[in-house]
């Protein structure tokens, strides 16, 4: 049996330590069961992100269908989010995230087995379903441990997880790496490390539903079958979703939310191809320095949670809001810096600055989601989540636009020196001969090969 009862017992508490090296215990075993699972997802979701150099020249990808993907990857998790939030009041994480994996899995195998740009958009837009796996993360974390060290709990699980990006971007160009080594070629080589994010999935499913519970007293559903009051009351699903879309706090921390984590995965599906396109990275050395921004992860967001509890200690809530309005204002200006590096040593060290504060300021967002309103919790962080995915979706378009615009100047220029160019051909510098082929309306389908591993 899949989710067999782990029975009921009402005087169980919620922890109010994080015993790190432990497992004896239903709060320590979500923890470290959720932040893997996390882990897995987090990888799986930005698995082909690294590989789209060779992605981009099998199908013969333009800037704006490279865009399209981008978007996709990062949308559909906004519906997703939604919904999950209420499944998990209604019948818990741990069924929650048990089905989220084994569904999720399906458009992670799919992906390898694409063979045009539509198919593979379609894949790419399937598989941001499991980013929703964040709320489930924060969502059972929240409802295991205390007020005293939640927000540590929340943060650090947050960031282990989200450290399965920047695995991610580092593994992955080394397993396609060592495939293309054993003599396969680059068309299989990707298409087969899909098959590893996607077993894993599979098998962190069936870890999740056998090592965890919902809640420190049991599962939710086993709870409410014995007529026991949670702390969401006897409101499900829409009922708990609209009470919490009608607190004001909960929309302010979906903006904020939108500003660091919408970056932080927007980055991380365009990190590796802006090494390779802007300072000619291989594919191995533009995933090893894209996955620095997501390996922060491992103590970054940790820390802005553990921070967020010391400051409350002192100040409350109003610390915790100041520790966070601080922490958003030094990713925005680390953020400028990296936009305007050089070379790649200053793109890297500005990356490595703002990848810092960005990643801190989810861990002190998520550290304020439980006390928005204890009785819609999951309703607060499936919209919290979704406000991070809005943020990603509001910057692939912005880039999307910008590279447009880009573009549509430098084909102006060269129009305007079309006449020079007409009189005395042979003058044409080799720059204006390239930006013309840039501004060429169509694209050849014969794209040159990428950059090898």
């Amino acid at each position: 049996m899949l989710f067999a009862s782990p029975g009921i017992d009402t005087t169980a508490p919620k922890a109010t330590r994080i015993d790190l090296f432990s497992a004896a215990t239903p709060q320590m075993r979500a923890f470290h069961v959720t932040w893997l699972a996390f882990f897995v997802c987090f990888f799986a979701w930005f698995a082909a992100a690294p590989l789209m150099p060779l992605i981009k020249a099998e199908f013969g990808l333009s800037k704006d269908q490279i865009a399209n993907i981008n978007i996709a990857a990062v949308a559909v998790t906004i519906l997703v989010r939604l919904v999950v939030g209420p499944l998990c009041d209604r019948f818990g994480p741990r069924r929650a995230y048990t089905w989220l994996l084994l569904l999720g899995a399906i458009p992670v195998f799919g992906l390898a087995f694409a063979q045009t740009y539509e198919t593979f958009l379609f894949f790419r837009l399937a598989i941001g379903a499991i980013g929703a796996s964040f709320v489930i993360t924060q969502y059972h974390t929240s409802v295991m441990f205390a007020p005293n060290v939640v927000g540590t709990a929340n943060a650090t699980v947050g960031g282990w997880g989200n450290a399965g990006g920047g695995a991610a971007q580092s593994l992955m160009p080394l397993v396609v790496a060592a495939l293309v080594g054993l003599g396969v070629e680059h068309a299989f080589g990707w298409r087969a490390a899909m098959f590893v994010p996607g077993v894993a999935m599979v098998a962190m499913a069936f870890v999740y539903a056998r090592y965890t519970q919902d809640t420190p007293q049991g599962d939710i559903v086993d709870l409410r079958a014995a007529g026991i009051e949670l702390d969401g009351g006897k409101a499900t699903g829409m009922a708990i979703f609209r009470r919490a879309a009608s607190n004001y706090r909960t929309w302010m921390l979906a903006a904020t939310y939108g500003a660091c984590f919408g970056v932080e995965i927007f980055i991380h599906n365009i990190a590796a191809s802006y090494y390779v396109d802007r300072f000619g990275l291989s594919l191995t050395g533009a995933g090893l320095a894209a996955g620095i921004f997501g390996g922060l992860a491992l103590f970054a967001r940790a820390l802005g949670g553990i921070a967020s509890d010391r400051i409350a200690l002192s100040k409350g809530l109003d610390g915790r809001a100041l520790l966070l309005f601080a922490l958003m204002l030094g990713e925005g200006v680390g953020l400028v810096l990296f936009g305007n590096a050089g070379s790649v040593t200053l793109a890297i060290l500005a990356m490595t600055i703002f990848g810092l504060f960005t990643h801190m300021a989810c861990g002190a967002t998520y550290a304020l989601v439980p006390f928005i309103d204890r009785k819609a919790l999951g309703g607060v962080a499936g919209l919290i989540g979704a406000g991070g995915n809005i943020g990603a979706v509001a910057a692939g378009f912005l880039n999307k636009a910008s590279a447009t615009r880009s573009n549509a100047s430098s084909c102006s220029a060269t129009s305007s020196q079309a006449p020079r160019s007409a009189r005395s051909p042979s003058a044409s510098p080799p720059s204006t001969n390239r930006t013309s082929a840039r501004c060429s309306t169509r694209r050849s389908t014969h794209a040159a090969p990428a950059t090898a591993p």
